[in-house]
């Protein structure tokens, strides 16, 4: 029998102060920010009409099956990093679970910070509708450094809301320098926050709705060219994933959750469920109240354009602070999570150690901190849709797939597994056909950027073993 591992155990200079409400709150918080507002004129331009809706569904019961392998990891290997000691014990911490954890960590230093970046991006896209005013002025003042590609802008944005996302950015880091007991209590804050901000839109929405609306279709819908079947769907859930990300982000916070062999499934699972009922209702709302041939022309904030029309231009403005506001809790929580990483793997060696230190007063790993604060303030200026496309692509292989397999083979190994998940192994085999198809749905380009982050994390890889003696090379001994 495989015994668990030393580094497991919680780190002495970790604090364990979040509880079943804080774990889903950061969860929550993180979902919510700007995705579903920023995504649904997006999925509607792969999928028109009521086919909107299935992008949801469909990538609704992949994240709930997903879901389930990160609450079984989660409660079996509680730990700071989260995936990374997934699949460093799953696959064998002397071999192979040394090259997928170091890959995992390669492509979280690229797609946390995307992911969170996105956030203070959708931000600042937001803040044009406080007024038009304001809008020409910052359209006025817009720099653009790239290339047009597939429909989308690759490339730097640079512009007054650009700068006012950095600021925002810059405000996170800030708060996120203290103890974990006190960023538990800010988050319970925040989502209580970005849930009044859908409770308003479905009070509004909903009673609304308006069948013939939802269920129109543009005289010229988009064509579906690619030659892979079912690629707008495909694409449509790699949207609505984007949407969704983020009901995992406390097993990144393991070391400092309070029972996590019972806290991390029950919050995983309560935050998915949550999300995929509200995110649906949300896209109902708003559908059943502007026609689809308008939703283009107001795709920047397509919220404020559904509260102005109901309740005029004041509740246009105030939705439009309260998304920004979203947008600042979500990017919080996802920097909280995904600065626990590097730190992880420093503490094991695989990462440079010098981030895997602690501050000596607020027990938080800082250097890992102001490492992705600093990733994710770069990615800020990037355009949305590049930054969506791209999260996903890298995301998919080294991560979400790989901990389809990380389960079955720790179920092989004999350790204990506190929460089992139901229907075993059903739920991996959805998981993986799911992850897989949405990958593929992703675009050429961004497949060509998945494939290429998993190959050149294979060469570093190589090249960092080799120059410490360890595995697959022959091994030297330590002095």
């Amino acid at each position: 029998m495989t015994q668990p591992s030393p580094s497991l155990d919680h780190p002495a200079d970790l604090r364990r102060g979040l509880g079943f409400w804080q774990a889903t709150a950061i969860n929550i918080t993180q979902i919510v920010g700007a995705g579903v507002f920023a995504t649904i004129p997006l999925i509607l331009g792969v999928l028109p009409g009521p086919q909107a809706l299935l992008a949801w569904l469909v990538a609704g019961v992949l994240i709930l099956c997903d879901s389930l392998i990160w609450g079984e990891l989660g409660a079996a290997l509680p730990s700071a990093g989260g995936s990374y000691h997934y699949l460093l014990e799953s696959y064998g911490r002397s071999r192979w679970g040394r090259l997928m954890s170091f890959l995992f960590v390669w492509q979280i230093l690229l797609s946390g910070p995307l992911e969170v970046g996105s956030g203070l991006v959708a931000a600042a896209q937001f803040s044009k509708s406080i007024s038009p005013a304001f809008k020409a002025f910052d359209e006025a003042n817009t720099l653009r450094f790239g290339i047009e590609t597939e429909g989308q802008f690759l490339g730097v944005i640079l512009s007054p809301t650009r700068l006012f996302g950095l600021g925002m950015g810059a405000l996170i880091l800030a708060l996120l320098y203290r103890r974990v007991d006190s960023l538990g209590r800010i988050s319970l804050f925040f989502l209580a926050a970005v849930l009044g901000v859908i409770g308003w839109v479905l009070l509004e929405g909903l009673p609304r709705f308006q069948p013939a609306l939802f269920l129109e279709t543009p005289a010229n819908p988009h064509d579906d060219t690619s030659p892979l079947p079912g690629a707008a769907l495909g694409a449509g859930m790699g949207l609505a994933i984007y949407s969704y990300f983020g009901y995992y982000n406390i097993c990144y916070l393991g070391s400092e959750v309070k029972n996590p062999s019972r806290v991390l499934p029950r919050s995983i699972l309560a935050s998915a469920a949550a999300v995929v009922l509200l995110f649906a209702l949300v896209h109902l709302a708003i559908t059943g109240v502007i026609p689809q041939a308008d939703i283009d022309a107001c795709k920047d904030n397509i919220t404020a354009e559904f509260m102005t029309r109901l309740r005029g231009d004041w509740a246009g403005k105030l939705v439009t602070v309260l998304l920004v506001g979203s947008c600042f809790a979500s990017c919080f929580s996802g920097t909280l999570g995904y600065s626990r990483v590097p730190f992880a793997a420093a503490r094991e060696g695989h990462f440079l150690r010098w981030f895997a230190a602690v501050h000596p007063v607020h027990k938080i790993p800082h250097r890992s901190l102001l490492l992705i604060g600093g990733l994710v303030l770069f990615w800020s200026l990037f355009s949305l849709d590049m930054i969506i496309s791209a999260l996903v692509a890298t995301r998919i292989l080294e991560q979400f797939v790989a901990q389809v397999f990380a389960v079955m083979l720790l179920r092989k190994q004999g350790l204990p597994i506190p929460w089992r998940m139901p229907l075993y192994p059903l739920p991996c085999l959805i998981a993986l056909v799911g992850w897989l198809f949405v990958y593929a749905g992703t675009g050429k380009i961004f497949i060509l950027l998945g494939l290429g982050t998993l190959i050149v994390g294979l060469v570093v890889f190589l090249l960092w073993s080799r120059s410490r003696g360890e595995w697959p090379f022959p091994i030297r001994e330590k002095a």
